[in-house]
């Protein structure tokens, strides 16, 4: 193959002798004649020009190669026109750029590039420049002043739309930020309001744990020693009966205060019966000193309870009394001194005093200081290094702790009823008024309901709230009718529980009554489409305010017949007025009934016909008026009425029938007494 095509070659053949000899280029001024595929000699030529001519050429041996060279020598080059003028001006003139830079107003938008352009005045029309708006010292006069200075009306247009999409975008982000930032909010303040509450019910649990040990464990030691009360502070059940009744605190209470009013005399007067209230240990005798001189005065004996410290002399009884016991004690215990614990303080009076023969006088003794009037006691015990004295201040300490303790739980359950009802309060200042309710509000915040067979709390009613809240505020009315309808459902199951009743009810009412307010508002604002009208009295009739639809609905639609009735101007022709007057109020209030008839119950039909011909008498008014000027049965009175009546025909389509109240003592209350001038129908 490699052969056959090196044996092909365009100079293949002999070599030719004679060459045609090839003329100098000469300029052509006619196209050249053909006949028959060869040019002739132009008439003018001579002999001597023969041999410049060109000659026919062979035609090539067939074959590809030949096909090529006749592909190749088929194309002409440098054949002029036949318009063509040698003697013109090679460069045509260039077009006015003018017109051109007048219609490009800007340069067309470029790959990444901004659309904007030259504006027509060869500068960049004015952009909003994000940056400075957000600058916190941006000044708008100046930066209108510098960058709408020298700006066309439509660049100042064109600019103010951008600034209306740059806000509308900003509000709508906005919008949807806060949307989400509410929504994380409720989600994280509900879990830590979870976690609260059962950290404070664990901490309950531990309290109550706490104290149920100790008071165990006090009630073991003290029935072990039952003595230590004495033989008058016995309660009466054996040693079998009082192991059996350690778990009944308040009976092993109750009989321990009856036991010390009944042993200690007046002692009732200092300490009341209240619930809860228990002698914690009878301290036995001690001894009064003085506080100067730290003599003995008298013997007292110390009575130890969970909130006081009762101090109770020991006085010899008088056996020659009437009335005496003769086989009584020789002496009696009488109330003398009393005081709450968390008013005084008990101090341990050892290595405060003087020592004589080698011992202190004051080591067995302790101070009782503070009360109303700031005072101080010193107390010693009878027997020299009695343990009592120990165990009465450990006793004292735990007591005292003890029962800040108890007062701190207190204050805690108080704050957080007050944070309860600030809770409430703050999230419906409504509750404020409603005092029986607001006096609950703690007790209701744990309380429980049952939803579709789950145990939901108050909170879970709150989160409810919180969606319906965030429905009203978009507007999206049927998922917000949908949830007051489930809410009210709720709460009218809940017969056996009044309190969350009129919790949720109180709730539910207030923000049902926000949205029916909405939906009116709606209602006359589009009460001239018969879809839209029967959409909102819907959602009125399910919220339960029918009554309220119908009044705004009809209300609405009589300023509609006011307002078209005074767009009605008399020219002078009274026919021609009262036909206009009454073509609108009987079209009106004929397009009220049926729209009236398709939207709300059937029976609130009775107050349409009522609103009906009260419209049909406010008309009479003025046709009265209109016609106080003709005669009664006149040709123009005649007319007028006629007329009025033929559109009154109109209602009889709605099934009403109003032609005999038209012009009804429309003569009889034209007549003026005194023959007073009449007016022109304005009131």
């Amino acid at each position: 193959m490699s052969e056959e095509r090196s044996k092909i070659s365009l100079r293949s053949g002999g070599k030719r002798k004679n060459r045609p000899t090839i003329s100098a280029p000469r300029q052509i001024s006619a196209p050249i004649p053909q006949d028959n595929g060869m040019p002739q000699p132009p008439p003018e030529a001579t002999m001597a020009d023969e041999p410049r001519m060109m000659r026919p050429r062979p035609p090539p041996p067939g074959g590809k190669t030949s096909d090529l060279v006749k592909k190749r020598y088929s194309t002409r080059f440098g054949n002029m026109p036949t318009d063509f003028d040698p003697s013109s001006n090679p460069m045509p003139a260039l077009p006015d750029l003018e017109k051109y830079m007048q219609a490009q107003v800007g340069s067309p938008p470029s790959r990444g590039g901004d659309a904007g352009g030259l504006g027509p005045m060869g500068r960049e029309p004015p952009r909003v420049d994000i940056r400075a708006l957000r600058d916190p010292n941006f000044a708008p006069e100046q930066y209108v002043a510098e960058v709408l200075g020298e700006a066309t009306e439509d660049e100042i247009r064109d600019y103010e739309d951008a600034l209306k999409q740059l806000k509308a975008r900003a509000a709508a982000d906005l919008q949807q930020n806060v949307y989400q930032n509410r929504t994380q909010f409720i989600k994280i303040s509900k879990e830590a309001e979870k976690l609260k509450g059962e950290m404070r019910t664990l901490r309950n649990l531990m309290l109550e744990l706490k104290t149920n040990t100790t008071a165990l464990r006090a009630s073991s030691n003290s029935a072990d020693s039952s003595g230590s009360l004495g033989p008058e502070f016995s309660t009466g059940l054996s040693k079998r009966d009082r192991r059996s009744s350690i778990t009944d605190r308040t009976a092993l209470w109750s009989a321990q205060m009856q036991a010390l009013y009944k042993s200690v005399e007046g002692s009732q007067k200092f300490l009341p019966n209240s619930q809860g209230r228990h002698v914690v240990q009878n301290a036995g005798p001690w001894i009064e000193l003085d506080n100067a001189t730290y003599k003995s005065r008298r013997s007292m004996q110390i009575f130890l309870l969970n909130d006081h410290l009762l101090i109770a002399s020991r006085k010899k009884r008088k056996i020659d009394a009437p009335g005496a016991d003769v086989r009584g004690p020789m002496t009696k215990l009488v109330a003398d001194r009393c005081w709450h614990l968390l008013d005084v303080e008990v101090v341990d009076m050892a290595g405060t005093g003087d020592s004589s023969n080698g011992r202190n006088k004051l080591a067995d003794a302790i101070m009782v200081r503070g009360g109303g009037q700031n005072e101080s006691f010193i107390y010693r015990t009878e027997k020299p290094e009695d343990p009592e004295k120990t165990t009465l201040i450990l006793n004292i300490r735990k007591t005292v702790e003890e029962l800040r303790r108890n007062l701190q739980s207190e204050r805690d359950a108080t704050n957080k009823a007050k944070e309860t009802i600030n809770y409430f309060a703050s999230r419906d200042p409504g509750l404020l008024q409603k005092t029986e309710l607001l006096e609950t509000l703690s007790d209701i915040k744990d309380m429980l309901i049952e939803v579709d067979g789950k145990q939901q709390n108050l909170r879970w009613v709150e989160s409810q709230m919180d969606e319906l809240d965030i429905n009203i505020a978009l507007q999206q009315i049927e998922p917000a009718v949908a949830r007051i309808e489930m809410l009210k459902n709720l709460a009218s199951g809940l017969k056996n529980n009044m309190i969350a009743q009129d919790f949720i009810s109180f709730k539910v009412d207030e923000r049902c009554a926000r949205l029916a307010t909405l939906v009116v508002r709606e209602l006359v604002n589009s009460h001239n489409d018969q879809k839209k009208t029967k959409r909102n009295v819907t959602w009125l009739v399910r919220l339960g305010f029918e009554d309220r639809a119908r009044e705004a609905y009809l209300e609405a639609r009589s300023e509609v017949i006011q307002k078209r009735s005074r767009q009605c101007i008399f020219q002078g022709d009274l026919h021609l007025y009262i036909w206009e007057i009454s073509f609108v109020y009987f079209m009106v209030i004929r397009n009220t009934v049926i729209c009236f008839q398709s939207c709300f119950p059937p029976p609130m039909m009775s107050a349409c016909v009522k609103w009906a011909k009260e419209e049909v008498d406010a008309f009479n008014v003025i046709l009265a008026r209109q016609l106080s000027s003709a005669d009664e049965g006149g040709e123009v009175w005649n007319e007028c009425v006629n007329r009025a009546k033929e559109h009154a025909s109109m209602l009889s389509d709605v099934g009403l029938d109003f032609r005999n109240l038209v012009g009804r003592n429309v003569g009889t209350s034209t007549k003026v007494p005194g023959g007073a001038s009449v007016g022109l129908g304005l009131s």
